[in-house]
């Protein structure tokens, strides 16, 4: 074989392991070398929630009454700060007049990370569960986040966020990567640890926070990330359920995924020393969960450029046709909704991602020295 070729089987290989090698591996990895874990629901005695909110006076009184009235033995308090409201999110909590809840207010909006590094601290409980004002919580979901923590090396746990998938082809596409994704987390969660939580829904141990940069994206992947670098573990628990209203539908995916993805950027740009052995254990996992993730749209554009300049052999020319379905599909997927055979579908919903992907590179690039510009503050719905 000649270069190209030998390159286009080493492209096809690292696409190969990124969505489906990785995946396979943990699954046998989960399967063979699961890691013990002691449970207990009446191990831990005491929660505190924190709620970040902005202007959320149309739901947040819906919100608390969710947590209110979930499942929960212990004592319970919830904190509410308010980074900046302009509105009567305060009022309307404290109007609850109910003594678990704390209202903490702030004139000026400062961001969620730096809320976080004001909220943290002042947690009455040693346990704090963080969540959004938008999703609501399963009534038993306290409980089967809080059981994990009867191990002393656990640190986080993260619970499952379940959306609505949309009508639309594109939507089912990605619901099948909501799927896919949430399936790893669990054999990674059994193996050892998973990379990154769930920010609608997840638990950490409030005295192994470390405080938040200025402008952090994934405060969900990076609180969880520097736990493990400390040498504790983060789990999955799928029986912790949050609801999100909202739907998998194309629009808004782009805009959840684009921050995602720019925040995946941030990161690596913020903490190279993660990519190193001895500085994370989860180093490998972060790779290939994370980064790989980010080179895809490259390595496609890679292989088909690799694909046009190899030799015109047999298997080379039935790739090359391979492809051109593939893409075809994707796009009548994503410009006839109405499609909704999983032929369509699948390639719509990846493509959707990988042009996500390209997009937070441009993105990042455009905005390091600044990411907020990319998201001003606006009011949570």
């Amino acid at each position: 074989m000649d270069v190209a070729t030998w390159t286009l089987a080493t492209l096809i290989g690292l696409l190969f392991y990124t969505q489906a090698g990785y995946p396979l591996l943990m699954a046998v990895l989960a399967r063979l070398c699961p890691r013990p874990l002691r449970q207990d629901e009446s191990a831990v005695r005491a929660l505190s929630i924190v709620l970040c909110v902005r202007n959320a006076g149309r739901s947040i009184v819906a919100r608390l009454n969710n947590l209110l009235a979930c499942e929960w033995e212990g004592e319970l308090e919830i904190l509410v700060y308010c980074d900046g409201c302009s509105d009567d999110t305060a009022p309307q909590a404290a109007a609850l007049a109910d003594p678990r809840v704390r209202v903490i207010e702030v004139a000026e909006p400062r961001g969620k990370a730096l809320a976080l590094n004001a909220a943290l601290p002042i947690c009455r409980h040693p346990h704090v569960v963080l969540c959004d004002v938008r999703q609501r919580f399963d009534a038993s979901a306290l409980c089967f986040l809080a059981a994990p923590f009867a191990d002393s090396g656990v640190t986080a746990v993260s619970g499952r966020l379940e959306i609505a998938a949309s009508a639309s082809g594109g939507g089912q596409g990605v619901d099948l990567y909501w799927r896919i994704e949430r399936k790893l987390r669990e054999w990674e969660s059994r193996y050892d640890s998973v990379v990154g939580c769930t920010g609608a829904i997840c638990a950490i141990r409030r005295d192994a926070f470390e405080p938040l940069e200025p402008g952090t994206l994934l405060d969900d992947v990076v609180i969880p990330m520097r736990l493990a670098a400390r040498g504790g573990r983060v789990l999955y628990e799928p029986r912790a359920l949050a609801f999100d209203p909202q739907t998998l539908d194309p629009a808004s995916e782009r805009v959840r995924k684009l921050r995602t993805l720019v925040g995946n950027y941030q990161m690596l740009a913020r903490h190279p020393e993660w990519l190193l052995p001895w500085r994370q254990r989860l180093w490998w996992q972060l790779i290939s969960h994370k980064y790989l993730r980010l080179a895809m749209p490259w390595l496609l554009i890679a292989v088909a450029v690799t694909t046009v300049l190899a030799s015109s052999s047999p298997w080379i020319l039935g790739f090359a046709a391979l492809q051109t379905g593939c893409y075809t599909c994707a796009i009548l997927g994503l410009f006839l909704p109405r499609l909704r055979l999983k032929l369509f579908t699948i390639p719509a919903g990846f493509l959707l991602l990988q042009w996500s992907c390209l997009r937070a590179f441009f993105a990042f690039l455009a905005h390091r020295r600044d990411l907020r510009a990319l998201w001003p503050p606006r009011p949570t719905p």
